[in-house]
């Protein structure tokens, strides 16, 4: 063979004329003529083997050159051939190469096969992918649809792929090398190869899992060719470049490193790699964009894959946690992540390996204070991994808990779930302790730290054990010391050189003959012989006086060991002076290790209950911050609070209860996600209960509900009961074994205490929601070991048994059927009115929820609960008047109580007050509850029996008797909507009338008991108690539930007592009362709204809270129209009390759902809060507003505001109002728009300008405007900042020009006017209470924005809660003349559609 093939730098030019002796093709075959060649070409190569390509090379060119025109059946066909040809080579070469018989001509022409038919194959392969990417993209199948994912005959292309990479890395793995000469492979050959795996991977499936195979043998081709073919250096300049272009690379280039540097042995491809990325700068990477996020998503399976040869390479990589680019940070950070997990753990590690890894965690640590939230929040995670493997070291446990728990405080959403997530691992994962609480580890600190201080103490004291005498230490060191007295005494010339050194340094340590003798002797006693020697020849010499060195005169081997064992054992004179400066002699051995050891494990206990302690402080710590989280918006941020409060509680942590109790009421929530992780939560917590027998599930089933129960509030037990009652309606082993335990423990038939008796009866009622037998079949139970006869001594347990009792009532149950009730004689009902008739002249202070909950039930279960509670109230009095009279008080009769209240009054001194308080407690409640059995149970069964009359009637007539006529008048009477209407407006009006004419008529025992309790809370002075004057306000003003008439008639006693009552309790209760009334009668309220704003000034912080929650309801609930009293809710955004500022904060961000409701309002909360009456400061006015300021966020509303406050400089008097103004306009967020207007209303606050207070705020305007601004636009705003400076600086009157003069004059106005400034309020004028009105003042419009003047005001009486006469209490109310008008009436719905509701 006389040619040589060489491979192309494109298709093309193989069809020039080439050099000397280089392959040429002769003929390229036309595209219709190819399938006949194709044919020879496999005849040919069937018979004769694959050097048959070195003929028929121009044939499969050819299907190359035409590979655009070409069928894809022939492109196929020649693929195919091609495999044929590459396989049957890698099969015959092997025994070819090992042959030391092989000729020039037949390495050339295997040589050349191989070039051509790989040259062929890989140039095919590429074209064929690059069809079948082209074809995917035009077939590609709709959104939803499933279809083909090829065009006709590629579907095989994928397995035809594989082929070809299998055959390529058969071939490449022999030792192909020796074919060419010296060995030497060209790089052209290498670079076919390799583009065309590279082409390959630029297909955007090639990551997914069905090109597993495909993806395999391209990284095992291209290992064979870096390993072999020194392809290192193109691979990794490769590897970066299509990261950058191809997003679906990153994790197949980690994998395709990893198998180079572990399978195949090439550790350099990760160097090269990494300093390829290492070495692009900040720039570059903004640059690149999308390649930035590949690089860190490779970087980052890299280190996951193989993190130990990350570990010589990170240096390179630790520069980018200095750049900008945040994705980088991450990449770095989760690549030391693994390295420390996986690498550098554990307690083998080398001093080299622990520096390291603290290093490592230092620079992990900085990045948890990143500016990149992302970077703070991935980092969180890198730790959570690394406490989830164990693999922080214990020194870092405190340090990393501490900024976990700063992290609780980001502002990014997703660095807070990390800092909770990073928590909890450190809970699940502690070293420390199975339950964590800081007070139970006190006393243990405490204990441990003060035993180790004793052990310190008497190691101090103890003295040696055993002293070995100085004789035996010298016989033992003679032969030794002998031998070195000799060496001293025939020194080298270097010797004696150094000799003189120390000489001197000697001699300026020794002070005296007595010094220098102890320092031998000390140099002798740490065998430091020859310094002995040398010191002793040398003292001889500076002190020749001594008797010590008097013997050295002549210096021998024997004078001088005579005299080093005077000076070691010492004369018997001397021996107790040097044995004090000598060191003494140590103990035993074993002994003093023993009491060593025994300190050191002493400290080490000190030191781990110290580091529980620290850590347990931090849990308390995070719990606090991470239980406020339970009620954030964000719904993930929810779940992962609550999930951790379950890790918390499983640790039995130090008030983990508080968040899961906390929690709670979040079953009711209305994003499904969070009521479904609380249920979960619950179910985890306390329905799975771990034990043997269902008995021992059943046993700690209920002993932790109980726990849950125990001093639970009712809010709380209506939320369990949510998630409790699905388990009791289970009918599972467990639930029936649990209700059986449950009775067990509320009979006392298992010894427990009385807070775990309420809380099984509580659990019983849950159960009867789900199944109304297990209470109602054993009601006699209930009724004879709670309300029996030791009803007197648990007033608790039998308000928990009454509320339990209440779960199988209709009105719990909301059951539409025929009404379930128990007859007057049931015994529940004779033990119910028994024990409150005895309560109520006992003074047990439970007896009162007791009685509440009682009456409760007498009326949702009883027939005729208005009689039997007419026998209690009789059977109450009588008692109470027994009590009267069997305190030697002379008796009166039931019926002279029932007659008048002026005998009452005259012997209430004699009456128990406390007693007297339950009575009329009992009046109210029963008051209350027939109004609402009217209302409620009477229409509803009314409602309910017409219904059933209706359809028997109609069951009656049939469809015959229908005639066209009622028809008609039915279509006519339906499209108005009044069916049924006439027949309920009846029903309803039955119900109105009996409440306002039969109730308390003077023939109903509720009437008789009305004039005492105007008596009562009439007269504060004489009826003083405290309880009895709670129980009478509250009891009055339940009666006025009963009709409009009553409540006109006691309206002004109760707002007397509202604003009056020196009880914070009665004015609480007050409140809530006319909160009520204000609901049921609103038109008679409305004129005293005013009243009930004046609350929020009260001094006791209790009142205020229940003024602002009430007013909070009835102004969201549309019962309140929203007027400028809402100012007052305004200043408790300001309160000193967190939970009443927090109520008012909720009221605002809830108002500003309603359209424009704060907008409307603004401008009269501005005027009232800048009242120089009011006297606010300036410091709290800008916290209200700015709070305010931030619900306007529509341009249109700005616009108005900016029009309407530059309006009231006009009429604001003082310069206080001015700077007022001009704050609110700068916390507006201004837009054009605004500014616009601002500019407009110039002549509104031009003259106000040379005061600071207005100057600077509205400089502040121009600094916000100009951010971002359009040039255009920052021109305007610098020419109108130009314009304020030049006013404020030199005044109006100087700036003003023509043009303007003559502007103002065309428009009428004059700016030449004087600006006449009213001076402020005199600083020491008395200030209001916390800066809020007294409850006098009077409200204002919108535009009377001026300083009031003082008006004449009629006289008031003057009220004294004071022991007056008797006469004189009745003017303890208010005055007609003090009496609202009602202003304006106020719609309210039919009384029908109230009943229906």
């Amino acid at each position: 063979m006389s040619w040589d093939f060489f491979l192309p730098v494109s298709v093309g030019d193989l069809v020039k004329t080439g050099g000397i002796n280089q392959y040429v093709v002769q003929d390229v075959v036309p595209p219709k003529q190819l399938p006949t060649y194709l044919s020879r070409f496999k005849a040919a190569l069937r018979s004769h083997g694959p050097l048959r390509i070195l003929e028929h090379f121009d044939t499969c060119y050819s299907v190359l050159q035409h590979c655009n025109s070409v069928e894809l059946a022939v492109k196929e066909d020649a693929l195919e051939l091609l495999i044929q040809v590459v396989s049957g080579l890698a099969a015959s070469l092997p025994a070819l190469l090992v042959s030391t018989s092989l000729s020039g001509a037949e390495r050339k022409e295997k040589l050349n096969a191989v070039k051509m038919s790989v040259f062929l194959l890989c140039k095919l392969t590429e074209s064929l992918e690059s069809d079948s990417y082209r074809q995917n993209i035009v077939t590609a199948p709709a959104k939803g649809k499933k279809g083909k994912a090829g065009g006709d005959g590629m579907l095989q292309w994928d397995s035809e792929r594989e082929k070809v990479l299998q055959v390529l890395v058969q071939l490449l793995q022999l030792d192909i090398r020796s074919l060419w000469s010296l060995s030497l492979v060209e790089e052209e050959f290498i670079s076919c190869v390799s583009c065309c795996c590279y082409k390959l991977l630029e297909n955007p499936t090639i990551s997914h899992v069905k090109s597993k195979p495909t993806r395999d043998c391209i990284i095992h081709l291209l290992g064979v060719l870096i390993k072999k073919y020194n392809h290192l250096l193109g691979a990794s300049v490769k590897v970066i470049q299509l990261l950058q272009h191809f997003e679906q690379l990153p994790s197949v280039f980690a994998q395709a490193v990893s198998v180079w540097s572990t399978e195949y042995g090439v550790r350099a491809i990760i160097g090269e790699v990494i300093r390829e990325i290492g070495q692009k700068s900040s720039e570059e990477l903004a640059r690149e964009g999308s390649g930035v996020k590949a690089f860190a998503t490779f970087l980052s399976e890299l280190g996951a894959l193989v993190p130990e040869s990350m570990i010589p390479n990170i240096s390179v990589l630790i520069t980018h946690l200095e750049s900008e680019s945040h994705t980088m940070r991450v990449a770095v950070c989760e690549v030391l992540g693994e390295i420390l997990v996986r690498v550098l753990c554990g307690d083998g590690l080398d001093e080299s390996g622990k520096a390291d890894r603290d290093r490592f965690f230092d620079t992990l640590q900085e990045h948890l204070h990143d500016t990149h939230s992302h970077v703070r929040a991935r980092v969180l995670q890198v730790y959570t991994r690394i406490v989830n493997s164990k693999a922080l070291p214990l020194c870092k446990y405190s340090e990393v808990m501490e900024l976990a728990v700063g992290r609780l405080m980001d502002k990014s959403i997703n660095a807070v779930k990390s800092a909770i997530q990073l928590l909890a691992a450190f809970i699940a994962h502690n070293p420390y302790s199975c339950k964590l609480s800081s007070a139970d580890l006190k006393k243990p600190l405490e204990k441990e730290t003060t035993k180790l201080r004793e052990m310190k103490d008497n190691l101090k004291e103890k003295t040696p054990v055993t002293v070995i005498k100085a004789s035996e230490l010298w016989a033992a060191m003679e032969p030794e010391l002998l031998v070195a007295v000799r060496n001293e005494l025939e020194p080298t010339h270097e010797e004696e050189q150094e000799e003189n050194t120390e000489d001197r340094e000697e001699e300026k340590e020794a002070e005296d003959d007595r010094a220098t003798a102890v320092k031998i002797a000390q140099y002798l006693r740490v065998n430091k012989y020859r310094n002995a020697v040398r010191l002793c020849i040398r003292a001889h010499k500076c002190f020749p006086e001594s008797e010590r060195f008097a013997s050295l005169s002549t210096v021998t081997p024997e004078n001088l060991m005579d005299t080093l064992a005077l000076i070691f054992k010492g004369s018997d004179e001397d021996t107790p002076e040097l044995s004090q400066d000598l060191p003494s002699t140590p103990q035993k051995e074993g002994e003093k290790e023993g009491e060593d050891g025994e300190l050191k494990k002493q400290e080490m206990l000190v030191q781990y209950l110290k580091d529980t302690e620290t850590f347990a402080l931090q849990v308390e710590r995070a719990i606090s911050v991470i239980n406020t989280m339970l009620y954030w918006k964000t719904t993930s941020v929810v779940q992962e609070a609550v999930q951790f409060c379950v890790t918390v509680c499983e640790f039995s942590v130090a008030n983990s209860i508080i968040g899961v109790r906390k929690m709670l009421p979040l079953v009711w929530s209305a994003d499904a996600a969070i009521k479904d992780a609380v249920v979960q939560a619950y179910r985890h917590l306390y329905l799975n209960p771990q034990g043997d027998t269902i008995r021992a599930k059943a046993q700690t089933l209920v002993d932790s509900l109980s726990e849950l129960m125990v001093d639970a509030s009712l809010g709380t037990i209506q939320c369990l009961e949510e998630i409790v009652q699905e388990f009791f309606g289970s009918g599972s082993n467990l639930q029936s074994t649990a209700i059986q335990v449950l009775w067990e423990r509320f009979t006392g038939k298992r010894e427990t205490s009385a807070l775990h008796r309420r809380a099984a009866v509580l659990l019983l009622g849950m159960a009867a929601r789900a199944e109304r037998e297990v209470v109602l079949s054993n009601l006699d139970t209930l009724c004879s070991v709670a309300l029996g006869e030791k009803v007197t001594e648990d007033f608790l347990l039998a308000r928990d048994t009454v509320i339990t009792i209440c779960s199988i009532t209709d009105h719990v149950r909301q059951s539409k059927g025929t009404p379930f009730r128990l007859p007057q004689e049931h015994q529940l009902f004779t033990c119910l009115t028994q024990a409150l008739a005895e309560g109520v002249v006992m003074e047990d202070p439970h007896w009162q929820s007791f009685m509440e909950q009682a009456v409760r039930l007498i009326y949702f279960l009883a027939e005729s609960p208005d009689q039997l509670c007419s026998r209690l109230l009789q059977r109450s009095s009588r008692l109470l008047l027994d009590q009267i009279a069997e305190g030697g008080e002379i008796n009166k009769d039931v019926s002279q109580m029932q007659d008048g209240s002026q005998e009452s009054s005259e012997q209430g001194e004699q009456v128990n007050c406390v007693c007297l308080a339950q009575l009329l407690a009992v009046c109210g409640c029963v008051a209350f509850w027939q109004v609402s059995h009217l209302e409620r149970s009477v229409s509803t069964e009314l409602r309910r029996r017409r219904g059933e009359t209706e359809e028997r009637e109609e069951k009656e007539k049939g469809p015959a008797s229908k005639t066209k006529q009622s028809a008609n008048e039915s279509a006519m009477e339906e499209e108005l909507g009044l069916i049924g209407a006439s027949a309920e407006d009846t029903e309803a009006e039955l119900i109105r009338k009996i409440c306002e004419t039969e109730l308390l008529a003077d023939e109903n025992l509720l009437s008789s008991f009305l004039p005492l309790l105007q008596r009562v809370c009439s007269s504060p002075g004489r009826y003083s108690h405290p309880q009895l004057t709670t129980a009478a306000c509250l009891a009055l003003s339940q009666y006025m539930m009963i009709s409009p008439s009553v409540c006109e008639e006691n309206i002004r006693l109760m707002f007397t007592v509202l604003e009056r009552s020196t009880l914070p309790v009665v004015r609480a209760n007050s409140i809530i009362a006319l909160g009520d009334l204000t609901v049921r009668f609103p038109n008679i309220l409305e004129p005293w709204t005013q009243n009930l704003y004046a609350r929020l000034s009260d001094e006791v912080p209790s009142v205020r809270q229940t003024a602002v929650t009430v007013l909070t309801q009835l102004v969201l609930k549309d019962v309140l129209k929203v007027k400028g009293q809402v100012s007052e809710v305004a200043v408790l955004l300001i309160d000193p009390e967190p939970h009443i500022s927090s109520l008012a904060l909720n009221f605002f961000n809830e108002l500003a759902t309603k359209d424009n409701a704060i907008y409307n309002l603004l401008p009269d909360i501005i005027s009232r809060l800048s009242d120089p009456e009011r006297g606010m400061s300036s410091e709290d006015f800008n916290t209200i507003m700015k709070q305010l300021f931030s619900y306007i966020t529509k341009e249109r509303q700005t616009e108005s505001l900016v029009e309407k406050l530059c309006q009231r400089f006009r009429t604001a008097k003082t310069e206080r109002q001015w700077c007022d103004l001009a704050v609110s306009l700068s916390l507006l967020s201004m837009c054009e728009r605004g500014f616009k207007r601002l500019q407009e209303c110039w002549e509104c606050y031009s003259d106000k300008l040379t005061e600071p207070g207005v100057y600077q705020p509205l400089l502040s305007i121009t600094a916000k405007l100009r951010r971002g601004a359009k040039p255009q636009f920052k021109a305007q705003v610098d020419e109108f900042e130009k314009r304020l400076t030049a006013v404020h600086t030199r005044g109006l009157e100087n700036v003003e020009s023509p043009e303007m003069d003559e502007e103002n004059q065309t428009g009428g106005g004059s700016t030449e006017k004087p600006v006449v400034q009213t001076p402020l309020p005199s600083r020491g004028r008395q200030k209001s209470r916390r800066g809020q009105a007294k409850p006098s003042v009077s409200s204002r419009g919108d535009e009377s924005f001026v300083t009031p003047q003082k008006t004449r005001k009629s006289k008031k009486p003057v009220i004294t809660f004071s022991s007056d006469e008797e006469e004189d209490e009745e003017d303890a109310v208010m005055a007609e003349s003090e009496t609202p008008k009602v202003t304006t009436p106020i719609a309210r719905t039919s009384r029908r559609a109230r009943l229906r509701n």
